[in-house]
C-alpha cells in the first residue's frame, strides 16, 4: 500500500487483509540551485506556469542537494501546521477534505431521499448515514440495542458457552482474541482457504502492554482509565469498573506476550502453518474450533492455515486458565470497544481521550466526517457507484491504464539489463510481471447488497447487521472459485494497494485525482506523483516480502540460492540507511519494519524516472527539452514526487508511527530513496559532501 503519511499494504479478502515531520537534522544553505549544474549550449525554452507543482512552498533558502524535503516545501511545512482535529497534515489530508466536501453532499442527498426504492442502494447508503448523524436518537437510545449483545454473554456459565460467544463475535468483528476469515491458500492460489492469525489487543501494539519506557507506561494508564470510564458507562460501580480494567489489561498483556512483533509477521512463510482441523483442535483443545467453524458456516473445512501456532497454544491456555468471569469481562469489552460510535456521546468520548494520548490530536473529527467513513467502510461500493458517476470521467482512466503499460515496460527492462540477476530468475520474474494484474478506479463487478437489510431505526443495528452480512460474504468464498474481480478498497479511497496472493495492483478513484493525478498537467509532475505510487505497487511483488511469491501468487521460492543471496545483500544496505535515521530525540526509523515500503519507495522511483524519459523523448525528441516555471522536467519530477510527502505531525503521532507504521516519515521517505540516485544528482547538480549524496560505495541499487 502506498500511504503518504501512515498505513500497510491491503490485500483482498475482506477477513484478514494483508491496507512525517519537518527535518530536524540538516542546516538551511544560503546558496540554492533550481537547474542544472552544466550550463546547457543554448538557454532551453521557460514555458511558463505550470501545474500542481507550487513555487511558492519551495523553500529557496535550503540547498536542494542538503535537505530535498525543506527545498521543496519548506514554505508549506511553516505554514500549515497540524489542525486541531488531526494527528498529522499533508496533501493527502488536504484532498481528503476536497473529496469529503462532495461526498457529504452525496450522502446528504440520498439520506434526505426519502422515495428511494426500498432495499436500493441510494435507500440503504442513505438510511445508514442518517442513522449514524442522528444523535439525538442515540442518545435517547442509550444501551437499549446493545442490551440483547450484553445478555448473551452475562448468560454465559461456563467455557463452552464462552466459546459459542466467541463465534458470535467473529461474526460481528469485535476483534476478540483471534482473526479468522477465508482467504487464498498462499501456497495454492487456485483455492480458498480458512485462515487464523493473532488478535485479541485493543491497544495498538503489543510492545504497549510490555515496554516500561514513559511512553508506553502513559499509553497502558490510559489505557485502563479508558477501560474503567467505560465500564462505569455500563453501570458499574469504581471498584467494580476498576477491577474489571485490571482483569481486561491481565488477559491482553498475555496474549501480547504470545504475539509475534510486527518484523516477525512480514515474513509469510513462517505465518504460513498448514494443518488438519483434527491436528489444531489437539494443539489449541479449548477453543473448540470444530464447533466454530461449524456454527459459523464453515463445517466442511477439513484444513486451517495458522498464522501463529504459538500465540493460539497460548490462546488455549488462557481460555482454559481464566476465570469464566473474566473472560465474560473481557468480550463485554471488546463488544463495547468496537461500537462506540454508535452508543451515546459519553462512550465516544472516551474512546477519543485515549486516542489523543496515542495521536496527539486536539480534537474529535465532525460526527458528519466520522459517519461519511463508517458509510464509506460498511457500504462502500453501493456509496462508490454514486461516487464514481460524477468524479471519475473515463478520459482519467485511460490516461492513467497509459501511464502504468509504460511504467510496466520499464520495469521490464530493469529487470532484463540487470547485472546481477541470473537468467533463470530474470526469467520467472518477467513472467510475474506480464500477469500482474492491474485495477484503475472502480470494480467491474459491484457488490450484491440485495441481502442487507439497513433502516433509520437503529444505527447500531445497522452496524451488526453490516458486520454479520460481510462476515457472511467472506464465509461465502469457501469451497468456491477464487474471485479476482474482488477489491479491497472502495473507489473513494485516496490509497492504492498491491496484493501478493492476487499479483494485483489497485488504484481507487479517489486516488486518481490533484494533486495526485492531474491529466493537465505536463508528464514530469504526473510521473513524480501518481506515476511514483505505480511503481511503488508494481514494485511491491519484488521487494523483500513480495518476491517471495510467483506470477500466480503463490507462495514459493522462485530465485537461485545466488540471486536470493545477492538481494539480501543489497536490500540490507537499504535497511541500514533508513534505521540511520532519527526523526526524534533517541528515536530511530525500524529500517527492518519498513523495509518494504523503502524498497517499493527506492525502486518505484527509480523505474518510473526512467519510464519519463521514454515518455519525454517522445514528446521533445532526444534534444533540449524545455523548462516549466525555471524547472526541468527532471526537476519537476523529483520535486513533484516531495511535494506530495511534504507531512506535519504530532510527536505522539509520530513515536507510534516508528513502532507501528511499515512507512518510513514522510522526511526519510522524500530524501532516503532520492540520496541513492545519481539521477536526483544530475537534476540538481550536485556534488560529493553535499547530505543529500552518498559516497558511491554506501549507494543502494536494486533495479
Amino acid at each position: 500500500m502506498n500511504n503518504l503519511s501512515t498505513p500497510h499494504r491491503a490485500g483482498a479478502a475482506a477477513a484478514l487483509l494483508l491496507t512525517l515531520a519537518g527535518c530536524a537534522t540538516t542546516q538551511p544553505a544560503t546558496v540554492t540551485q533550481t537547474a542544472p549544474a552544466a550550463p546547457a549550449p543554448a538557454a532551453p525554452a521557460d514555458l511558463g506556469p505550470g501545474r500542481s507543482i507550487n513555487l511558492a512552498d519551495v523553500d529557496r533558502s535550503v540547498e536542494p542537494c542538503d535537505d530535498f524535503f525543506q527545498f521543496s516545501g519548506g514554505n508549506w511545512l511553516r505554514n500549515n501546521p497540524v489542525p486541531g482535529y488531526a494527528s498529522s497534515w499533508g496533501p493527502r489530508n488536504l484532498l481528503n477534505d476536497r473529496t469529503q466536501a462532495k461526498l457529504r453532499q452525496l450522502l446528504d442527498d440520498a439520506a434526505a431521499d426519502r422515495s428511494a426504492a426500498p432495499g436500493s442502494n441510494r435507500q440503504k447508503v442513505g438510511d445508514f448515514y442518517a442513522s449514524g448523524m442522528d444523535s439525538v436518537g442515540l442518545e435517547q437510545a442509550g444501551l437499549k440495542y446493545l442490551k440483547p449483545e450484553l445478555a448473551r454473554i452475562a448468560a454465559i456459565r461456563d467455557l463452552a458457552g464462552v466459546r459459542a460467544e466467541i463465534a458470535r463475535q467473529q461474526t460481528l468483528g469485535t476483534g476478540a482474541f483471534f482473526r479468522a476469515g477465508v482467504t487464498p491458500d498462499r501456497k495454492n492460489s487456485s483455492q480458498y482457504v480458512v485462515s487464523m492469525s493473532q488478535g485479541g489487543l485493543s491497544m495498538p501494539d503489543r510492545d504497549y502492554y510490555l515496554k516500561s519506557d514513559a511512553r508506553s507506561l502513559a499509553v497502558r494508564t490510559a489505557y485502563v482509565q479508558y477501560l474503567t470510564n467505560t465500564f462505569k458507562l455500563l453501570g458499574e460501580s469504581e471498584t467494580v469498573a476498576a477491577a474489571k480494567a485490571k482483569a481486561v489489561l491481565r488477559l491482553e498483556t498475555r496474549l501480547a506476550q504470545a504475539s509475534k512483533d510486527r518484523v516477525s509477521l512480514r515474513d509469510p512463510y513462517a505465518s504460513y502453518n498448514k494443518m488438519t482441523l483434527a491436528e489444531a483442535n489437539q494443539r489449541f483443545p479449548n477453543m473448540g474450533l470444530p464447533a466454530l467453524l461449524k456454527t459459523n458456516g464453515l463445517g466442511t473445512a477439513a484444513e486451517v492455515i495458522v498464522g501463529q501456532p504459538e500465540f493460539f497454544q497460548e490462546l488455549s491456555n488462557v481460555l482454559k486458565q481464566t476465570p469464566v468471569a473474566e473472560l465474560k469481562t473481557y468480550l463485554d469489552w471488546q463488544l463495547v470497544s468496537s461500537l462506540t460510535s454508535a452508543l451515546p456521546k459519553a462512550f465516544g468520548d472516551e474512546a477519543f481521550r485515549f486516542a489523543q494520548v496515542q495521536s496527539g490530536a486536539r480534537q474529535q473529527p465532525t460526527r458528519w466526517k466520522r459517519m461519511l467513513s463508517a458509510t464509506d467502510n460498511t457500504l462502500g461500493e453501493a456509496f462508490g457507484q454514486l461516487y464514481v458517476d460524477e468524479a471519475f470521467p473515463p478520459a482519467a482512466k485511460q490516461k492513467a491504464l497509459d501511464m502504468l503499460a509504460n511504467i510496466r515496460e520499464s520495469m521490464a527492462e530493469h529487470i532484463q539489463t540487470n547485472t546481477w540477476m541470473s537468467a533463470p530468475t530474470k526469467q520467472e520474474a518477467l513472467k510475474k510481471l506480464a500477469a500482474l494484474q492491474v485495477k484503475i478506479g472502480y470494480p467491474d463487478k459491484w457488490k450484491n447488497y440485495s441481502a442487507l437489510n439497513i433502516s433509520r431505526e437503529s444505527y447500531l443495528q445497522n452496524m451488526l447487521a453490516a458486520r454479520q452480512w460481510s462476515y457472511r460474504q467472506n464465509v461465502s468464498k469457501f469451497g468456491g472459485p477464487i474471485d479476482r474481480t474482488e477489491w479491497g478498497m472502495t473507489p473513494p479511497t485516496i490509497n492504492a494497494y498491491y496484493s501478493p496472493p492476487m499479483n494485483e495492483i489497485v488504484f481507487p478513484a479517489g486516488y486518481l485525482q490533484p494533486p495526485f493525478f492531474d491529466p493537465e498537467a505536463d508528464d514530469a509532475v504526473n510521473y513524480g506523483a501518481i506515476g511514483g505510487v505505480m511503481g511503488h505497487e508494481i514494485t511491491h511483488g519484488f521487494d523483500d516480502s513480495g518476491r517471495k511469491y510467483d506470477s500466480q501468487g503463490n507462495l514459493r521460492d522462485w530465485w537461485t540460492p545466488a540471486d536470493a543471496a545477492e538481494f539480501t545483500k543489497r536490500v540490507g544496505i537499504v535497511g541500514t540507511q533508513y534505521s540511520a535515521f532519527s526523526p526524534l530525540d533517541s528515536v530511530y526509523v525500524n529500517g527492518k519494519l519498513t523495509m518494504g515500503e523503502n524498497l517499493a519507495d527506492f525502486a518505484g522511483l527509480t523505474i518510473v524516472y526512467a519510464a519519463l524519459q521514454k515518455q519525454l523523448d517522445k514528446t521533445y525528441g532526444k534534444g533540449q527539452r524545455p523548462l516549466i516555471d525555471g524547472f526541468t522536467p527532471e526537476q519537476r519530477f523529483f520535486l513533484s514526487w516531495a511535494q506530495l510527502r511534504r507531512t506535519n505531525i504530532r510527536p505522539e503521532a509520530l513515536r507510534q508511527q516508528i513502532l507501528t507504521d511499515p512507512h518510513s516519515p514522510g522526511q526519510y521517505r522524500t530524501i532516503g530513496p532520492l540520496m541513492n540516485m545519481p539521477e536526483f544528482y544530475q537534476a540538481f547538480g550536485c556534488q560529493p559532501g553535499q547530505k543529500m549524496v552518498r559516497a558511491e560505495d554506501e549507494r543502494a541499487k536494486i533495479w
